[in-house]
């Protein structure tokens, strides 16, 4: 079961609720590079602040899902259990056996 929409939108609740410098830094956006971009100030906020969740994913090792999950996970045993569920979605779709997909992401079975 991948992280559902309503899952990612609050881990990114979460993930700028901890993050006060990050929001007065969205918050502050130049208007001017929105719209050099033709989006709206709202839509090059998103950008950024997906771009930063992503960054942060990256630099703890995991996928932007990944952190997603933990951050709307209640305990660790259910982040886990549902990391393993959509790695197994995921090897499923690539056609990969589940040992081998373990041993590349390093993953206990």
């Amino acid at each position: 079961m991948a992280a559902t929409e309503q899952q990612h939108e609050q881990a990114l609740k979460t993930f700028l609720d901890a993050r006060p410098e990050l929001r007065a830094e969205l918050d502050n956006l130049n208007p001017l590079l929105a719209q050099a971009k033709g989006e709206t100030a709202a839509q090059y906020r998103d950008e950024r602040l997906h771009e930063a969740f992503e960054a942060e994913a990256e630099r703890l090792g995991l996928f932007a899902w990944e952190l997603t999950l933990q951050l709307t996970a209640t305990t660790a045993e259910d982040y886990q259990a549902q990391r393993l569920e959509v790695h197994k979605e995921v090897a499923e779709m690539a056609g990969m056996d589940w040992l081998e997909y373990c041993e590349l992401y390093g993953l206990s079975k």
